[in-house]
């Protein structure tokens, strides 16, 4: 598994992917990211066996770009948006009588507030989950504006060895219920490009230093 620290302006960034699909011509001319695979049982064994390493060499990243796809019945699609927040959806003890989206004995809100931004990207709050959302039912049970499956679990890592995190998702499906693998991948390469401008903007930004963690 291969995979490169970013480094600009002094800082390095470790940019975290679920799937090659998502990985087009634009990324690839920027960055090599890690790929974790799908999902966040993958997101979370991957990446923190990664930051473990990476930490045994006194080479932690500066910043962790969780970067991909995401489905969405209300925002734009193929537009790129930056989380503002993240929740995990399959966590529900609410017969225990504890609040859905919340963990059971950890000291954390259902949803969890991502403080740093891009420049110029628009925001919205995303949901994390080991399932595909399909449907207006579906996304009509979903408080959160856009849905994937791994940045959750990206956060979660992060927070084990105290990395910030930025998220950032293009929306790939939502308006039609999927039916194919191919309802997801259409747009990829739109949003191959347009993942690729807003990483641009966090360079722009830590280059000309009005972006800072």
């Amino acid at each position: 598994m291969t995979f490169e620290l970013k480094r600009v302006s002094g800082k390095s960034i470790l940019f975290v992917m679920a799937a090659e699909a998502e990985y087009g011509p634009f990324l690839r001319s920027r960055f090599e990211p890690l790929i974790t695979g799908v999902g966040p049982v993958e997101a979370a064994v991957v990446l923190t066996r990664t930051l473990s390493q990476l930490e045994a060499q006194n080479d932690l990243p500066d910043l962790v770009v969780s970067l991909g796809s995401a489905g969405s019945a209300g925002l734009e699609q193929t537009e790129v948006y930056q989380a503002t927040s993240v929740s995990y959806r399959d966590m529900d003890a609410s017969p225990l009588g504890f609040e859905k989206g919340r963990t059971p004995f950890l000291d954390l809100p259902a949803t969890i507030e991502l403080p740093l931004r891009i420049p110029g990207v628009p925001e919205a709050s995303l949901s994390t989950g080991g399932n595909i959302i399909s449907g207006a039912e579906a996304y009509g049970r979903i408080a959160a504006d856009m849905v994937e499956m791994e940045t959750y679990a990206v956060l979660r890592a992060c927070q084990a060895f105290g990395r910030p995190l930025i998220g950032l998702r293009g929306i790939s499906d939502g308006k039609v219920d999927l039916q194919h693998i191919s309802d997801w991948t259409e747009y990829l390469h739109i949003i191959d490009r347009k993942l690729s401008n807003a990483v641009d903007g966090l360079f722009t930004a830590l280059e000309d230093g009005v972006f800072w963690f």
